[in-house]
């Protein structure tokens, strides 16, 4: 494996914040810095809620001219990956419109057009994907006549790095998530995207991630302070996550949790049976062609959004504790928690999460958590229970055999959490890195500027040795 010495700059955009790191490569060495950090709140006006877009476009200019400065001028590359499914439109690379929030309600009217002329089952069978309300093929149903003039469509990501660089192309892992990719092929689906009402014109170019994508325009130069190379990463941010499970055994699952918990294999290639379906798998598109076949769990959205709840109108004085106080008080909770269903419709929009689950515990005849502590367990239990379900299930469709969990991303600092799903699962948990977003965001980068080169298993060699993972073993009482 070639290596040598030189840094990239990662952009990692999250539903709810944004950062800038510096990834250098030094031989065997491997360092991350964060030189920018920013929130992303959703904006909610009278036709919907919306990505700040425009703000965090402001963001990642002043984070990568960040990371220009912390480098003196040598960053090889900058590469961007975000959530999945949502986009802009453009007409004559002129914006149309602020982008929709997936959490918007507008898609369910786009669920049922679509749904009218191709039923669920031969959906499936063309794109893969588990059935979410607000997968992409949906909310274009749901647009309106702004479709209908648009020249073009652009995924986040790929937006942002249009407004960089003046290149108009769609990252295959993050169009994956579309529904209106082909997960065989890994082309678009124009019969489709035709049928469900798409004009073939939007779909911009496909890339592979690696793929150079241009210099930084003049303008964009003259903030940022050079004309920096951009690079396709796995911009689905998810994909990225998966490039840095530090394991190159091929009987692991993992656990990429963040504001969602996304549980599964990675695959050689697509299950498109009909139990798949059933049981609610989606076929997304991985690094070097691989397919990441796994189950969305609703995440730590349920976490961060009680405590959102319970700060919403409370004084300085008066706001919850810390997330690791709450956690350190639902790890003293002796008493059985209620375990619900976290794949409940209920949970997705904003709101009052603590109350939701009261509700569904009094549907279900469970207990009602009854302070902010039984809370927190109950949702770390049932987010547990939730992984250990997946994994379970995604080795029974795929055939495979399952002999550890990977937990990467933020979920991997919540040890409660962690050793819930050993505990649940009957397996042991690697949990750690904490960053595997930024990690194979930038290592994608690497290789294609020839800092390092190999296949996964040599990335991920490098991952597990400049971030080993704790290991926690599943208790012999539970």
């Amino acid at each position: 494996m070639t290596r040598r010495s030189g840094s990239v700059a990662a952009v990692d955009l999250g539903a709810t914040s944004g950062r800038v790191i510096v990834g250098h490569v030094d031989g065997g060495d491997l360092r991350l810095r964060h030189v920018a950090r920013f929130v992303n709140e959703p904006v909610r006006t009278r036709d919907g809620l919306h990505w700040n877009l425009l703000e965090l476009y402001r963001q990642v200019l002043d984070g990568v001219a960040a990371a220009e400065r912390e480098t003196s001028g040598a960053l090889a590359s900058v590469g961007i990956d975000s959530w999945a499914v949502d986009y802009g439109l453009l007409r004559d690379g002129r914006l149309l419109g602020v982008p929709f929030h997936y959490r918007d309600d507008r898609t369910a009217a786009g669920v049922e057009r679509v749904h009218g002329v191709i039923g669920a089952e031969k959906l499936y069978e063309r794109n893969g994907l588990q059935h979410l309300p607000f997968n992409t093929l949906f909310q274009l149903a749901a647009e309106g006549p702004l479709l209908d003039v648009a020249d073009r469509l652009l995924l986040v990501p790929d937006l942002l790095a249009y407004w960089l660089t003046g290149t108009e192309a769609t990252e295959r892992t993050n169009a994956s998530t579309t529904g209106l990719l082909d997960p065989r092929t890994g082309e678009w689906d124009l019969e489709l995207a035709e049928l469900v009402g798409v004009p073939a014109r939007v779909l911009a170019p496909l890339v592979d991630p690696g793929t150079a994508l241009g210099r930084m325009t003049p303008e964009v130069a003259s903030v940022v302070g050079r004309d920096v190379p951009v690079v396709a990463v796995g911009s689905h941010d998810t994909a990225s996550a998966v490039v840095a499970v530090p394991s190159t055994e091929p009987d692991v699952a993992y656990v990429s949790c963040g504001t969602w918990g996304l549980v599964g294999l990675e695959l050689d290639s697509p299950v498109l049976t009909e139990d798949a379906r059933a049981a609610g798998f989606t076929n997304e598109g991985g690094v070097d062609g691989r397919t990441r076949f796994l189950h969305n769990v609703m995440g730590l959205w349920l976490l961060s959004e009680s405590i959102r709840t319970w700060d919403r109108g409370a004084t300085a004085a008066q706001r919850s504790s810390t997330l690791q106080e709450l956690l350190g008080e639902a790890a003293a909770v002796t008493a059985p928690v209620a375990v619900f269903d976290v794949d409940d419709a209920r949970f997705l929009p904003p709101g009052d999460i603590p109350a939701r689950i009261a509700d569904w515990c009094r549907e279900h005849d469970q207990p009602v958590p009854a302070t902010r502590g039984e809370v927190v367990r109950s949702i770390v239990e049932s987010l547990a229970q939730g992984f250990a379900d997946a994994v379970r299930t995604a080795a029974r469709l795929a055939g495979r055999s399952v002999s550890a969990i990977h937990v990467v991303g933020g979920g991997a600092q919540n040890t409660l959490l962690c050793q819930a799903t050993a505990d649940r699962a009957g397996l042991p948990v690697l949990a750690g890195p904490v960053e595997a977003t930024a990690i194979g965001n930038v290592l994608v980068q690497a290789r294609a500027a020839g800092l390092v080169s190999g296949g996964l298993d040599d990335l991920r060699a490098l991952v597990a040795s400049a971030f080993p993972p704790a290991r926690l073993d599943p208790r012999g009482d539970r």
